[in-house]
């Protein structure tokens, strides 16, 4: 099974999955971490590393942040670095994305990776009102 790690600056994490939780129903082997401004990548590290130790050995681990290149994605690339065949990373997080990430959590991570990521992508969409809509 695929555990996932949600992570991002303020309470972006915690609120995010709270909202997809209201879509989708309570999941287990989910964590929001969030990175509040008071923090330093140590304690944040720290908390990473705990809530992986609270996932069974046997998941697999994805983490989903907020922000390419913020400060918990940086710190989320040590740890899957270290655990290259059992964790991923993925940055960009949107609702559509996490609400997916439920459904698929049976499959292989890089399946998994390659289906959020056009997921998340697709789910960034605009409104067209054509002239006679007016």
């Amino acid at each position: 099974m695929i555990a996932y790690i949600i992570a991002g600056h303020g309470d972006f994490a915690e609120s995010i999955m709270n909202s997809s939780f209201m879509i989708f129903g309570k999941q287990e082997e989910v964590q929001a971490i969030n990175f509040q401004p008071n923090e330093d990548p140590e304690e944040l590290e720290a908390q990473y590393k705990k809530s992986v130790a609270g996932f069974s050995s046997e998941d697999q681990i994805v983490f989903l942040v907020d922000l390419y290149g913020g400060t918990p994605f940086n710190v989320a690339t040590q740890i899957v670095a270290e655990n290259a065949g059992r964790m991923t990373l993925i940055a960009g997080l949107n609702l559509p994305m996490l609400v997916e990430a439920y459904t698929v959590r049976d499959q292989s991570i890089d399946t998994v990776v390659n289906h959020l990521e056009k997921t998340a992508k697709a789910g960034v969409r605009h409104l067209e009102i054509q002239d006679g809509d007016k």
